[in-house]
């Protein structure tokens, strides 16, 4: 757990983050499934910013083979989602390097995403890369995504 002036990050059941989920990335559309089939998986790690108790920032890490290097052990982002009234306040950031350094230091070597397009500035600045011509509408929310990722360790 870390903690950064009454924000903290920490580790979490997916379930807690189901409520955040679908308010920002499923537009609090309750007919909208946030549930996610590896949810439950051992491997699968659930982050969450908090300022008290109030979840403000998700994020959910999958092992799934990267699209970029099949052959390296990658987790893919889903469920990446800061609260309204909070965004643009660097907690989304936080939440985004702590659970970088976590997957790191527990044999993560690439993160990769299906990014929406709106976010790629945000990712960018946090030195994650565009696949070229990745480009693709999401199945789930029919909006415009790419492809990113970063590595964690030095590929050769």
């Amino acid at each position: 757990m870390s903690s950064v002036s009454g924000f903290r990050v920490e580790p979490v059941v997916a379930g807690r983050l189901h409520d955040l989920r679908r308010r920002v990335l499923r537009n609090g559309d309750a007919n909208q499934s946030v549930d996610h089939p590896l949810d439950q998986n051992e491997a699968t790690v659930h982050f969450a910013g908090l300022l008290g108790d109030r979840i403000v920032v998700s994020s959910s890490f999958y092992l799934v083979s990267s699209p970029v290097n099949p052959e390296v052990t990658a987790y893919q982002l889903r469920y990446m989602a800061t609260d309204y009234d909070v965004q643009s306040r660097g907690y989304g950031a936080l939440v985004l390097e702590h659970a970088e350094e976590f997957l790191r230091l527990h044999g993560a070597m690439q993160l990769w995403a299906n990014a929406r397009d709106t976010a790629l500035n945000f990712y960018k600045a946090r030195g994650w890369l565009v696949v070229p011509g990745s480009e693709h509408v999401s199945n789930e929310t029919q909006l415009a995504h790419t492809v990113i990722y970063k590595n964690l360790v030095r590929m050769s």
